[in-house]
């Protein structure tokens, strides 16, 4: 980091009022602060990656804080860019590794002793709990961006529980002397009887442990100066978590795929489905409905894009509907590579209901593809009955929308319609508009400006 600059010292502006002037032409210094950094792919990683990227490009200074995992680190000798690695551990069956606490303290002296214009916490774990904690020391700006269904996980993981006792430890630890009045409050609901830690590894997954890992969220969440949600859905449920957070959606920006070279064709309708291959994104759902698919149209294909071994029981499900036929696992392939299965495709199915954006449809928009979700609040890329249909999370249901979608398609000015609203609606949400947006928020923040709420996502 650069030298420490006293004349970059701003107070905590909680009335969120210009209190001090914008930064001059001095590059923006942005530490981002991620309890996902790979080496697994996610939504979350290639978020980040592709703002670390653009802000980069922009000429800003970045710091990345995450836990040490091994991985592709595309930006590693960027003259502009610095990582701060902390120990962490990995979780039994879990495709992430979780920083344990420590560093922490080296880092917040760091942090202190040189302070960045902006903190940006992506995400609620460990290090999404050092980045608010080093912003209340440090006294700088902080934003934070929920990125995750945290209920979702909890009820499909139950090796979570070692991790939400050891965050709540961490948590005990972490507040003493927090200045910020929410960091306060998480200190007295911790100390106060509320939470009773009984051992690493002897507490079961119960709705309390969710509960409690929420409360301490929502403190997490009004510290903040802003936060930044990726759709108008994920919006809605910080102000349901966190009544007093200062909230603007800003969605992920996902650019089209190279196309490479085209796969050989099917023999009948493709379905696609991309992404993570696990209990929570619904991949029952998915199968079960298109045996029902199977039934009207016996050609029909559905094609899984992803690491389908992770979860032994969506695994023992997905060789009993090959074995039944239609159906194909390709298994991870890396994502500049996969502009040949979009384009292959007919229709993209995406049957989750915890995803906070789903960038996989807007990689499925960008190639045209026609979308069907059980999802009705994800509406960023889906345009009911132009590109797009809703089912309920049912299979007959899934299966009927599926049905009706290959049948429409058959129709060339339909199909016509659908292909160009689906590439219409991702040139909305690009990489660089994210970054552009982004960039504006911190130099508010930086400054201590005003900056309005918007609990919408808008294309203009």
């Amino acid at each position: 980091m650069e030298p420490a600059d006293p004349a970059r010292a701003r107070p905590r502006t909680s009335d969120r009022t210009a209190t001090a002037p914008r930064p001059g032409p001095r590059p923006l210094r942005v530490a981002l602060f991620t309890d996902n950094y790979g080496p697994a792919p996610s939504g979350l990683l290639y978020a980040v990656q592709f703002l670390e990227k653009e802000l980069l490009d922009d000429g800003c200074h970045v710091q990345v804080v995450a836990p040490a995992t091994p991985g592709p680190n595309p930006f590693k000798n960027h003259p502009l860019r610095s990582e701060l690695r902390l120990p962490s551990i990995k979780l039994p069956g879990l495709p992430m590794a979780v920083a344990g606490g420590s560093g922490f303290e080296r880092a917040l002296d760091a942090f202190a002793a040189d302070p960045p214009d902006v903190i940006h916490v992506q995400g609620l774990g460990p290090i999404g709990l050092l980045g608010v904690w080093a912003a209340d020391r440090a006294e700088c700006p902080l934003m934070v961006t929920w990125h995750t269904d945290f209920e979702a996980y909890a009820d499909h993981y139950a090796m979570l529980t070692p991790f939400l006792d050891a965050f709540y430890q961490l948590l005990k630890v972490s507040t003493k002397g927090m200045k910020r009045p929410q960091m306060q409050d998480m200190r007295r609901w911790l100390s106060d009887g509320r939470l009773v830690v009984s051992g690493l590894l002897r507490r079961r997954l119960t709705a309390l442990s969710r509960r409690n890992l929420l409360e301490a969220a929502q403190d997490m969440l009004e510290a903040a100066e802003l936060v930044t949600a990726p759709s108008d859905k994920t919006a809605v449920r910080v102000r349901e978590l966190a009544p007093r957070s200062h909230i603007r959606v800003v969605p992920n920006g996902v650019d089209a795929l190279p196309q490479g070279r085209p796969l050989p064709p099917a023999s009948g309708p493709r379905i696609l489905y991309v992404g993570r291959i696990a209990p929570e994104k619904n991949i029952a759902l998915l199968v079960d409905a298109f045996a029902w698919v199977r039934e009207d149209i016996p050609n029909a294909e559905l094609m899984f894009v992803g690491d389908w071994r992770v979860s032994s029981t969506v695994a023992q499900k997905l060789r009993a509907a090959r074995k039944r036929g239609g159906v194909t696992l390709v298994g991870q392939v890396p994502r500049q590579q996969l502009g040949p299965y979009y384009a292959s495709a007919d229709v993209f199915a995406f049957p989750s209901t915890s995803d906070t954006q789903a960038l996989v449809l807007h990689e499925a928009a960008h190639a045209g593809l026609p979308i069907v979700t059980v999802d009705p609040e994800l509406r960023l890329v889906v345009d009911p009955d132009v590109n797009g249909m809703l089912a309920r999370p049912t299979p007959e249901s899934l299966a009927r929308q599926l049905v009706a979608m290959l049948r429409r398609l058959q129709d060339p000015e339909f199909a016509g319609r659908a292909h160009a609203r689906s590439r219409e609606m991702a040139s909305w949400w690009t990489i660089q508009r994210q970054s552009e947006a982004m960039i504006a928020l911190y130099r508010d923040l930086a400054a201590g400006q005003s900056i309005p709420e918007s609990m919408h996502a808008d294309p203009s």
